[in-house]
């Protein structure tokens, strides 16, 4: 089960991990705490009663957690206006509304997104545009059940044999999706329009012929009774649901496409029945030569039948829309083999638990995220990082679920389970990423708002001037060409034009590492102009190792245990090289009292009864501990070849010095390179001093950097650059790092990073490297493009299409559009803006 809390009291990134790591702690339950929303997202094998979540913070903090949903404005509060589109819902069954972010498996939601985010637990058609609405992938694996080939009744959620014959029982096929189901009922009301449609169009055609071979067998007003009767399967039945939604587009007044197409075949449809039975009312301008009235039941249905031929082929393109997101489930295989007392056991992937010991086996998915316990092998990870080279792994290296084993065998340990895992977690932040709105939108929005009604008037005004100044018969004339522009008006491709290339935008990216956390992020990364990058774990790989320790007193090996047992109590990477550099010296750890940790400074402490402070020339001077001119020098010697140092200081004297080195990521210089050939200027803020800084600048060419920098420094950058007009992208992986991602214009977190960065940022690379924002900038670039394509197709063949219907060439070439054409047009535009966006699948990062 997975619930979502609010959690009060929060109020930087440490008291987040705090109550992440507490809830974490609770026996049965998996834990991801965010700060921004305050909100704790939480996977539970057994329902765990709110008190016990709150007794297990209350320990900790004045901390409280409570269930989201009763804390819910879209819940409680409704306009007049949704409460009326939510009557019209009830009417037709779906009874609960939600954020179809918010654990929405399986509901569904406008694919115009015309109500932001909300969305509906039952399947039907979009209030406001009248669009079928689409079902949110189910993004938790379903259980794979098993059954017998002979005896399908019988059913098992286990592998083994028959109850009945013995045979062994095999997978069930999986059921039919929705977007499945959906396309089938098109195409069987599809097969009844065309089947009807196309003899009522024959006769109409041949009727127009000089010697009408058909009054040779009954007279026209017969044959007006048979086309009355082929026409009722197909407006009762294939296309009543677009008068349907035109009906209640009407009554809610949230007028859209369908409005127009209900309006126009069903004016021709009743004028036609009107002819039929009451043909005296009308002037004879309305008449054949043989006084029967001009029916138009094969325009009516013809268009309805186009109407629908777009409505399945947009069935069928937005079912390809979410691929991504479907390969990515995919990805995760269904059972896994448990180790227990040594022997092997099949099991279910759901049944996997923390702390479970599984064996993969060559060839294999790695069923969820852990760590080898025993073995090595390499992994195949380009389905998570997009680089296709193979990993290779040992004892004690991550792995992640949804990879593939190489040609070895080897045992791990489950760490990550279920929701927990960055399979799950990836997938889930491209399905909220898919269904955010990009700022672009919003003038397709409003123009959309405003759309329906101007065509409508158009319409009216098209059929008095044809009527007044049009040649006879010109009531005919203004009758035609006034439903043409009825029919032919889009504003479908308007709406479709965004939502469409994000959704297959953002799973491209996710397919190549690049996570984006929203439409907004997405459209902005096209825009920055500075790149602002830390240093450790961002250019470099983030991975240091201690090179040397130097000592005035020539105890390097007590130094080491000092500030060894000092760094057992911090997180930061430099605190852990120092602490695996003490083991690989067999040097026991001390007891440590006092332990501070002083942000962008270093960390103090007592060990041995003797104040340590380990940090940096600020750290030193805020400890006012003496520096001797002879170990200053080695310092700066040691800064200028690229090195990071760290003072050591002792009950107020500075005694020596821990030299730590932390490579080049390969990658950075080629990536800093492109994007400055792009225009992006590249700045290094780091916290690490001048002179390291300078060595790493001159080797990647770094035009501007600065050093020394605190939290609050890289803040009050940004904020300076932006002040200035410049849009700004901030990379970088650790909590010290979390204010400045917030602030920048786009957040660019490394995925090997912290989970306080990763929140913080509106894009995580997956493989952690500034590479994935090269990829990040090409693919905003190319989404961005391709919407730009969507709303130009979608403006022009608007605005060429409605004056071309209402008749504007006809004084001059004679033309005119039949309705016929224009639904066909019409029909056609939707489905070209959504192949538009499904370019985007084959685009190269």
């Amino acid at each position: 089960m997975i619930h979502t809390y609010s959690i009060s009291g929060m109020t930087c990134g440490g008291c987040r991990i705090k109550v992440e790591k507490t809830l974490n702690a609770i026996d049965g339950v998996e834990a991801k705490v965010t700060l921004s929303p305050p909100i704790a997202t939480i996977n539970m094998q057994t329902h765990i009663p709110t008190t016990k979540l709150q007794a297990a913070l209350t320990a900790i903090g004045k901390y409280t957690i409570e269930m989201t949903n009763s804390k819910n404005p879209q819940q409680t509060i409704k306009t007049k206006a949704s409460a009326k589109a939510c009557c019209s819902l009830h009417s037709h069954g779906r009874k609960e509304e939600f954020n179809v972010t918010d654990n929405a498996n399986g509901k569904y939601y406008c694919p115009m997104h015309c109500e932001g985010k909300k969305g509906y637990d039952k399947a039907g058609d979009c209030p406001v545009c009248g669009m079928d609405l689409v079902k949110t992938p189910d993004l938790t694996l379903s259980k794979t059940q098993y059954t017998c080939p002979m005896h399908p009744e019988v059913i098992s959620e286990t592998l083994g044999s028959c109850p009945i014959c013995g045979m062994d029982l095999v997978p069930m096929d999986p059921s039919d999706t929705e977007d499945q189901k959906t396309y089938k009922d098109l195409v069987k009301k599809m097969k009844i329009a065309v089947a009807f449609t196309i003899p009522i169009f024959a006769i109409a055609m041949i009727e127009m012929a000089h010697n009408n071979p058909l009054l040779q067998i009954m007279d026209a007003s017969k044959w007006n009774w048979i086309q009355l009767l082929l026409s009722l399967p197909v407006v009762f039945y294939a296309g009543w649901i677009f008068f349907v939604r035109a009906w209640k587009s009407i009554i809610t007044w949230n007028l859209n496409m369908f409005t127009l197409v209900g309006i126009g075949t069903g004016i021709a449809f009743l004028f036609s029945l009107v002819g039929m039975f009451f043909p005296d009312i009308f002037p004879s301008e309305f008449k054949t030569e043989h006084g029967v009235v001009l029916l138009y039941f094969e325009a009516t249905t013809v268009i309805l039948t186009l109407v629908l031929l777009g409505q399945l082929l947009e069935a069928r393109a937005h079912s390809k829309t979410s691929g991504a997101i479907k390969e990515l489930l995919k990805l995760a295989p269904t059972e896994a083999t448990l180790v227990i007392a040594g022997n092997d056991k099949v099991i279910s992937i759901h049944d996997i638990k923390k702390g479970d010991l599984l064996r993969v086996k060559p060839g294999e998915k790695i069923p969820v995220d852990g760590k080898i316990t025993d073995g090595e092998s390499s992994i195949d990870e380009a389905m998570i990082t997009g680089e296709p080279i193979p990993v290779d792994k040992k004892k004690d290296d991550n792995v992640i679920a949804g990879t593939i084993n190489g040609n070895k065998s080897f045992v791990m340990v489950a760490e990550k389970v279920g929701a927990a895992t960055l399979l799950s977690q990836i997938v889930q932040m491209v399905n909220d990423a898919s269904r955010s709105r990009a700022p672009i939108q919003k003038l397709a929005d409003s123009i959309a708002k405003y759309f329906v009604p101007t065509v409508v008037i158009i319409s009216v005004i098209t059929f008095f001037i044809w009527a007044k100044f049009g040649p006879e018969p010109a009531l005919v004339y203004g009758f035609i060409n006034a439903i043409a522009v009825l029919i032919i008006a889009c504003p479908c491709a308007l709406g479709l034009a965004t939502p469409m290339s994000v959704m297959v935008g953002v799973g491209k990216g996710a397919q190549s590492g690049v996570l984006i956390k929203n439409a907004e992020a997405l459209e902005n990364m096209n825009k920055v102009n500075v790149l602002i990058t830390d240093k450790t774990g961002t250019i470099t790989e983030g991975k240091p190792s201690v090179e040397r320790i130097f000592s005035i007193n020539n105890d390097e090996d007590n130094l080491l245990q000092n500030i060894a047992s000092l760094n057992q109590y911090s997180g930061h990477p430099l605190a852990q090289a120092v602490v695996n550099y003490a083991k690989t010296k067999s040097i026991s750890l001390l007891e440590v009292k006092d332990f501070e940790a002083v942000t962008g400074k270093g960390v103090t402490g007592t060990a041995n009864n003797k104040k340590v402070a380990l940090g940096n020339k600020k750290l030193m001077e805020q400890a006012k501990a003496t520096i001797s001119d002879d170990l200053e020098s080695k310092i700066i010697a040691e800064q200028k070849l690229g090195k990071t140092v760290s003072y050591i200081a002792v009950d107020g004297v500075t005694v020596g010095f821990v030299s730590i080195t932390d490579a080049i990521k390969i990658s950075s210089a080629a990536a800093i390179k492109e994007l400055m050939r792009q225009g992006v200027e590249v700045i290094m803020l780091t916290g690490d001093n001048l002179n390291t800084a300078k060595a790493v600048a001159d080797e990647l060419n770094l035009s501007y950097y600065k050093a020394g920098c605190l939290p609050e420094d890289k803040l009050n950058e940004i904020k300076r650059l932006q002040s200035e007009g410049k849009i700004v992208a901030m990379a970088g992986d650790g909590i010290n790092d979390a204010p400045a991602l917030a602030q920048a214009n786009i957040g660019i977190a490394m995925g090997t990073g912290t989970d306080v960065a990763i929140e913080s940022a509106k894009i995580t690379l997956v493989k952690g490297d500034l590479q994935g924002i090269v990829k990040a900038k090409h693919l905003s670039h190319a989404v961005m493009k391709n919407i730009k394509q969507n709303l130009f197709f979608a403006f022009f063949y608007n605005v060429l299409g409605v004056p071309i219907a209402a008749g504007v060439l006809y004084p001059f070439f004679g033309m005119l559009l039949s309705p016929m054409i224009a639904a066909l047009a019409m029909s056609f535009s939707s489905v070209s803006v959504i192949v538009n966006a499904l370019r985007l699948r084959n685009l190269k990062l």
